[in-house]
């Protein structure tokens, strides 16, 4: 049997982080089996669909690298692939469980279901459902006379599909990843299949589609667990085999629990795919923290692309307990990527960075140079602009961290030292020249390096940080340093 696994988001906002793990984990298993990866759009919820959602799931696939193998736009031989146009084959199957006695239609309006839990809540059940009990007081086509259940569908009564759950009965499952797992039917309500508009829930659509497109594994997320009993339920009514079950680990907050958005933006985490896209973040190094995020090879490994996670991935080394989003790991991989990138491969993406700041690029060589200086020392590539701005520009302000290390004695040093370097000829205005000089200055006015250096750097660079100094000014040129020493003696 081959494995077939799917991605199935609702486009009700764009692609959370958590989100994007479970797709990691699900092309991963699909690869690692020569199996198949699916995308399907759950849209069964058209009042929280929002605009441009499922484009967003999709350009956050493709920036990743995960290719999907069926899915829409892409075709293949289960689709449609979005629930929404699958609608026919839900009332099918709803159907087919009415007639076999598995589920029946409700005609309760809202107010005398509320109406009910309001009863039992004051005669002491303090959690009311519409279960095996309350449903033979309710208005469905359990209690109801037959000719008017037929009566009232004729009329076009409003009414919902409902899945009749045996009572006390206790549901087993293996999951992949949690092992066995049992739920009490007593604790769930008889679950809506069809709504009042016509439209599966998602426990019917979930089911139905997974069973029809042939889904080999189910992975996703811990939150689902709780959904699974029902989902094994309507298993057992159509007389179909369950996939295989594996609920992945909750992604935790830094400062405890699940990282939801509102935790995640007051931490400084971005929270959205797409966000990770804007910010320029390398996609190898995203998907390499993620697959990180709830499993391991078993080794001391961390660096692994994506077609090496591919040979490594299996469900047994996924954990159980929750993983902590660690920013400064994802950053640690984000300079690992770049510096693994040669100059050639990053030169195309900073020179479209610089462009889009409005930065004249000088030639092709001083690019090389520049990102040569700077591949040491950055996180992320839109860095090269921000740490690298003054090769293009001098600096307009100083950083005020930087200028508390400009003292008193710091224009006398500076000025001893921008007189040095204007004798040298142009061809002697190299890294190595520039450095012995700085040695004569700061022995000549017995200070240590950190005297001279920072002034220096501020000067040139408006920075107290940045790349090696010396190789900065020899590409910066002899006149335009001068030039920006005498204005920061002026300025300062």
């Amino acid at each position: 049997m081959s494995v077939r696994v799917r991605f199935a988001p609702s486009p009700t906002g764009f692609l959370h982080i958590g989100g994007l793990r479970t797709a990691l984990y699900n092309y991963l298993f699909a690869r690692h089996h020569d199996g198949t990866f699916v995308l399907r759009i759950e849209d069964t919820d058209q009042s929280r669909y929002v605009e441009g959602a499922e484009q967003d799931i999709i350009d956050s696939l493709e920036w990743t690298g995960m290719e999907i193998d069926e899915g829409p736009g892409k075709g293949g031989d289960f689709g449609p692939y979005r629930q929404s146009e699958r609608k026919d084959i839900y009332h099918k199957y709803a159907e087919q469980l009415i007639e076999q006695g598995q589920a029946y239609y409700a005609f309760d309006t809202v107010d005398e279901i509320d109406e009910m839990r309001e009863r039992l809540k004051k005669s002491g059940n303090p959690s009311p459902k519409y279960d095996a009990i309350t449903r033979q007081s309710m208005k469905n086509s359990l209690t109801l006379p037959q000719d008017e259940v037929e009566k009232r569908l004729e009329d076009g009564d409003e009414y919902v599909v409902r899945l009749k759950v045996p009572r006390k009965e206790t549901i087993r499952f293996e999951d992949e990843i949690r092992g066995h797992v049992s739920f009490d039917t007593e604790g769930l309500d008889d679950q809506v299949l069809l709504k009042s508009d016509g439209m599966p829930t998602y426990h019917l659509a979930n089911v139905v589609d997974d069973h029809t497109m042939e889904i080999t594994h189910v992975i996703r997320g811990e939150e689902w667990l709780s959904s699974t009993p029902k989902h094994i339920l309507l298993y057992d009514a159509f007389g179909w085999e369950a996939p295989k079950m594996a609920h992945l680990p909750l992604i935790m907050s830094p400062s405890g629990g699940k990282l939801s958005k509102r935790k995640a933006e007051s931490e400084g985490i971005p929270v959205n795919t797409k966000d990770y896209i804007k910010g320029n973040y390398e996609p190898d190094a995203l998907v390499n923290f993620l697959a990180y995020l709830g499993w391991s090879p078993g080794d001391d490994s961390e660096i692994h692309d994506l077609k090496e996670l591919c040979e490594l991935f299996t469900l047994d080394r996924v954990s159980k307990g929750g993983a902590v989003f660690n920013y400064k790991k994802l950053m640690w991989y984000n300079e690992n990527y770049i510096r693994e990138h040669s100059v050639e491969e990053l030169k195309p993406r900073v020179e479209a960075l610089l462009r889009e700041e409005g930065y004249e690029i000088p030639s092709d060589e001083f690019l090389t140079k520049v990102i040569e200086l700077l591949q040491e020392r950055v996180s992320k590539i839109d860095e090269f602009v921000s740490m690298g701005a003054f090769f293009f520009e001098a600096p307009e302000e100083y950083d005020e961290k930087a200028l508390k290390k400009w003292k008193d004695d710091s224009p006398v040093i500076l000025k001893a030292y921008r007189d040095k370097i204007e004798e040298l000829p142009e061809e002697e205005f190299e890294a190595v020249t520039l450095k012995d000089k700085i040695k004569e200055t700061i022995e000549e006015h017995d200070v240590g390096f950190g005297k001279l250096m920072m002034p220096l750097r501020v000067a040139v660079s408006g920075q107290g940080f940045g790349p090696d100094l010396t190789p900065a000014l020899e590409l910066i040129g002899k006149e335009e340093v001068l030039r920006r020493i005498d204005i920061a003696l002026e300025r300062l």
